[in-house]
């Protein structure tokens, strides 16, 4: 069985922070600043691996990158 086929194919897009960063025009090191001040929606995390929904980031950018409301942050 190879890899792929043990794991669910979701159709969603993941993007890791250098994708974040040439969606935003911003570098990486500002995308986690953003991220970790709660302005960005939240990652998906992968084990040790972080990635964001790139169309949960496209939707966040077309309404103007609102700040991100979170319950039980944390």
């Amino acid at each position: 069985m190879t890899p792929s086929a043990s794991v669910p194919h979701t159709g969603r897009r993941l993007g890791d922070v250098a994708a974040v960063a040439e969606r935003l025009a911003v570098s990486k090191r500002h995308v986690l600043r953003l991220c970790d001040a709660g302005r960005l929606p939240r990652p998906i995390r992968l084990g040790r691996l972080v990635r964001w929904d790139l169309d949960a980031i496209d939707e966040w950018i077309a309404a103007g990158c609102p700040r991100v409301e979170r319950r039980g942050d944390r």
